[in-house]
């Protein structure tokens, strides 16, 4: 009975410290997870900026940022981000065809949450067709 007891009060033992890990390491907090452009001309790349702040204990650090398509371009914060500071995600999406669209781009970091999706959606518009004179 000692040793079922013993056993049981060293996997609690654990079980406690690991959840204490958890809480210690780096995590996001997002101004925002999804970006409407709205409509925007064809041709015409547009830029937002996903603003995060690290709510964890320990430094967030971004091992990459990967949009799914290649008509969209990220920049990141590549130095650790610290306890309560803040970093930045810059996506730029290449206007080239007229549509609707929606992208993501996955973020992967050594976060309590190891991925991240951040999404950016809107239109694109065709330009008017312009007539030449002869």
């Amino acid at each position: 009975m000692k040793k079922l007891l013993l056993v049981c009060a060293v996997i609690l033992g654990f079980a406690f410290t690991a959840s204490a890990q958890d809480n210690e390491k780096a995590e996001f907090k997002f101004n925002e997870e999804k970006h409407d452009f709205g409509k925007i001309p064809q041709g015409t790349p547009v830029t937002t900026v996903f603003e995060f702040t690290n709510i964890g204990k320990e430094p967030l650090i971004l091992t990459e940022v990967r949009p799914t398509c290649g008509c969209t371009i990220a920049d990141y914060t590549k130095t650790p981000v610290k306890s309560g500071d803040k970093g930045l995600i810059k996506i730029t999406y290449n206007a080239a065809v007229a549509a609707p669209f929606n992208k993501t781009i996955v973020v992967t970091s050594n976060a309590k949450t190891p991925q991240k999706y951040l999404n950016i959606v809107g239109e694109v518009i065709a330009k008017p067709a312009t007539s030449s004179s002869n």
